[in-house]
This record gives C-alpha cells, structure tokens and sequence, in this order.
C-alpha cells in the first residue's frame, strides 16, 4: 500500500514508522507507557483493526502493533518468508532491534498462532498470552489438502491480486465482514475496502494462506505454559469457539472465556469489552487462570 495516498485515512498514522529489518521493511506503531504489550492482527488484515482497541490499553502498557509480513504496509522481501515458523522468526528479529520485550503478546485469528510461535522463540518469553478467537485449528477431511492447495494456485498466479483487488466492491467488502458474523461501522469498513482494493495486500495475504502450516504448533500445545486467555465471540463464523475451547483444553494455563453477541472481529465491534477483559486477565493472570479452572 501507498502510505503516503492513504496516510491521511489511517488510524494513529501520527504514530506510524517504517523499519527496516531483513528481510522486511515493517510498518509499527507504538504508543503508550508501561510494560511492553505487542498486538498481532490476523490474516488479511492490518495493525488497524486494533485501532479503538489500542486507547485502552495505552494507559497501563507500552502498546507496538505491527503489519504482519505483506500485509497493510509492511513491505514483504522475500516470498517465502509468510509461513508460521517464518513470520514469528522474523518479528523476534524485529522485536531485537527495537529493543521492544514484550510482557504480553496480544492475537487475533491467524496472529494468535503467531503469538503462540512467538512466544516460544523468544529468549525473555512474555508472562502471559491472549488470543481473540485464535484460527488453531487446520481443516478437516478433503479440506484439508483442497483449500491450501486452491491458496498455493492462487498465490503462484501473478494476475490473481490484480483481479481480486480490482473487482472488490464495497458491497463485496460488507458482505465478507458480515460472513465472520461481526458487525462494523460504515468507517471500519471503508478501511477494510482500503485494505482489499490493495494488489500487494491481497498477495501477502494468499503467500501466508499458501504456506501456512499449523501442525507443529497445535503438537506442542501441551508444552505451552504461559498463562493464555483465549477470548472467543459466540457469533464468530470464521473460527468456531471450540476450537480455542479445545486447545484450551490442552494447554497447561490457559483459560478459555467466550463473550456473547460478538463475532470474529470481536475487538473492532466492542473494544471497551475486549479491552476490559484483556487488562483484567493482565492484572494477574495465574490467578485469573486459577479461578476459571475452579
């Protein structure tokens, strides 16, 4: 994306720089005093999605939300850096050199994994982890080999981005928000149609779709000890609720907390709520786990 056609549109951009750090150059904003609290969007998206989410937690921590690799406005350098192990390696070599510890890792869908990978590569592991409605789960049956190779097709295909990019339609854009059951301001919509209307944007977003592998972090889930809210919307039709239930399960100190009337993009439609709940868990988050097993 062009930051400066579309500066003037995005939210913080008063916060906004451009790193570069191989093989990336990274968009980042950060803001806030505290402890060290990192936010991951997921796939498809962009650090905006945090945009309402970020005021609320700027009092208490030191917020940096990064454009994950071709996404928003971090220029990708090199096409086979968007898989999981790729992307949570790259952002701990970013993470060093900005000096940037994070006491929490915050994630939405696909960037909750990548906080999990994160969180495991990092020599000063955070103290605790949340994921909004985390995509932990890899399709079943004949999706499973289908979908990513449909992705894998699409990626290789140079004129796939330019089309999806040049047809979208605000309408197209509405109609895609509605499908993960969540519902957006006229505003957070028209960023999304920003986002979408992009060639680069769509193309990183196919490339992380195309190598996404999620088979060695969801085997080491057991082995996750950090204390982790996994926060699900009710609503969400993108990743069901049982599937952060469900890894929940299976990890040592997590806790799993779904909100009511809320969809996928649960942090964009109800921030005070999302937020409210985040610092809570954040104040003390053994205790927080404790008491939810109990």
């Amino acid at each position: 994306m062009n930051w400066d056609l579309e500066k003037a549109h995005w939210p913080h951009a008063q916060y906004s720089r451009f790193v570069r750090v191989r093989p990336h150059q990274w968009h980042v904003q950060r803001q806030g005093s505290g402890p060290g609290l990192l936010l991951l969007h997921g796939a498809a998206a962009s650090l905006h999605s945090f945009a309402d989410l970020i005021p609320r937690l700027t009092d208490r921590y030191d917020v940096m939300a990064v454009d994950l690799p071709g996404h928003g406005f971090t220029t990708k350098g090199s096409a086979m850096r968007s898989s999981l192990t790729s992307v949570s390696s790259d952002l701990a070599t970013l993470l060093d050199h900005e000096g940037f510890s994070p006491q929490c890792i915050v994630g939405h869908s696909a960037g909750a994994a990548v906080a999990l990978d994160l969180s495991l590569r990092l020599p000063d592991p955070p103290k605790a982890v949340v994921a909004i409605n985390g995509a932990f789960a890899e399709f079943d049956g004949v999706a499973g080999w289908l979908f990513p190779m449909l992705a894998k097709l699409l990626a290789l295909n140079p004129f796939t981005s330019l089309f999806f990019a040049s047809t979208t339609t605000p309408r197209n854009v509405s109609q895609l928000i509605a499908a993960t059951g969540s519902e957006l301001s006229d505003v957070q919509l028209r960023l999304y149609y920003r986002l979408i209307r992009d060639r680069a944007h769509v193309a990183g977003a196919l490339a992380m779709m195309a190598q996404w592998d999620l088979r060695p972090l969801i085997a080491r889930l057991g082995d996750f000890d950090i204390p982790t809210l996994l926060l699900t919307g009710d609503r969400d039709k993108a990743v069901a609720p049982a599937v952060s239930r469900d890894a929940a399960a299976r990890m040592p100190n997590a806790l799993w907390k779904s909100m009511p009337a809320l969809g996928h993009l649960m942090h964009e439609e109800r921030p005070d709520l999302v937020a409210e709940v985040i610092l809570d868990f954040l104040a003390d988050p053994i205790s927080a786990q404790t008491q939810g097993a109990a």
